[in-house]
């Protein structure tokens, strides 16, 4: 009998069979034997509500955060959970506090949501948002020079994405961080792509603050991400939702005192009213199943198999690439010829069953693959044929 160890990696997930699924980055896939962990905790939680969210919750999601912490290269005290990277990114907007002339500073590689939140933000407070134009093909070497370039009296901070979403780029942060804070300046990473897709060290990163999905790459269920802040910072942030976390010396009507105690980053962020907290709890089963499987290998193969196949589309089409290599991780952009971005995406779907996005940026399209541990050759060869 075969341990479930040793089966092909697509036989942990529950994927149409009948479908090509190279689009892995959008929502992720998660194993079988993650989301029974994801139910689990549900029937964890009705058995006793009270007892599970009122006297549980906090030891349960310190557990949780630990794990991660130690997955993320991180400390759990700077870290909360939350429903995704993009309620990470307004948690870091709305509590900035911008005045009339202050700017954030971005790329125009950024994710539209994103976009979306600090031209809000921005309007509503007289602020500017001003993206910093990134050519490419990219140049790792001149990238935070070219984005400190634009630095000026009125920047309070540089947001940028870790692994951008429309051309897939792995953006080097690290002396962009640093410099940042030489100059006074935040800095923001959206890190949505990049859990379990690349090694991630956030301490060493050392950005002021940084927000990750799990449900993507990391194969954890949806609804769980993380907000990741310096200790330095935790006091500067506040939840969207205000709850019993704001107030001081007391554990609420109830009487519960599961976050008693707890940092005043975890009180504020963590417990805003009744939630289902399973998916959260269910991170540690995404990470054991990546460990248990090898993953770093699985990384690099498919790594492999996406480097190659952006290769040999470049040729045929007679485009050029926007990046070497090491620009990727296991998501490429296939440059094709310019052209309807939707109706191309819905013709690969429609006459061959292929799910993957088509993404446009600086006048060219690309489709957007994601190579997963469970995908094969043969995937990556439909849609060679398709193209």
């Amino acid at each position: 009998m075969t341990h479930p160890s040793e089966l092909p990696l697509k036989e942990h997930f529950l994927l149409d069979p009948g479908v090509v699924f190279l689009n892995h980055g959008s929502f992720g896939a998660c194993p079988r034997e993650v989301l029974e962990n994801l139910q689990h905790w549900q029937r964890e939680m009705e058995r006793n509500p009270v007892e599970f969210l009122g006297r549980r919750s906090g030891e349960l999601l310190a557990q949780a955060r630990d794990v991660l912490a130690h997955h993320l290269g991180a400390q759990a005290a700077d870290l909360v959970f939350v429903p995704n990277a993009s309620t990470g990114v307004n948690v870091v907007a709305r509590s900035l506090n911008l005045r009339p002339g202050d700017e954030i500073l971005s790329t125009d590689h950024e994710y539209g949501a994103c976009d979306a939140t600090w031209q809000r933000v921005c309007e509503e407070a007289g602020a500017v948002y001003r993206k910093v134009v990134i050519a490419l093909p990219l140049d790792r070497a001149r990238f935070a020079q070219r984005v400190l370039a634009e630095v000026t009296p009125r920047t309070r901070l540089i947001f940028a994405s870790h692994i951008t979403s429309t051309t897939a780029l792995i953006f080097p942060l690290g002396e962009l961080c640093a410099q940042a804070r030489a100059l006074g300046v935040l800095t923001l990473i959206d890190g949505a792509h990049a859990p379990g897709h690349i090694d991630l060290h956030l301490d060493t990163l050392g950005a002021d603050f940084y927000t990750g999905n799990c449900h993507k790459w990391l194969c954890a269920p949806k609804g769980s991400a993380f907000l990741h802040a310096r200790s330095d910072r935790h006091h500067t942030l506040h939840a969207t939702v205000t709850s019993w976390g704001y107030v001081a010396g007391t554990q609420g009507h109830t009487g519960f005192d599961a976050y008693t105690g707890r940092t005043v980053l975890e009180r504020r962020l963590q417990w805003q009213g009744t939630r289902d907290i399973a998916a959260w709890l269910a991170v540690p089963a995404a990470i054991a199943f990546q460990q248990r499987h090898a993953w770093a290998q699985v990384q690099q193969r498919c790594h492999a198999q996406a480097v190659a196949l952006m290769q040999r589309t470049a040729a045929r089409f007679g485009l050029p690439v926007i990046g070497q290599p090491e620009d990727f991780g296991q998501m490429v952009p296939l440059p094709v010829p310019h052209q309807d971005a939707a109706a191309l995406r819905e013709r690969l779907f429609e006459r061959h069953r292929i799910e993957v996005p088509v993404t446009q940026h600086a006048g060219r399209t690309f489709v957007r693959v994601s190579v997963q541990g469970y995908n094969t050759e043969a995937d990556l060869q439909a849609l060679e044929s398709a193209l």
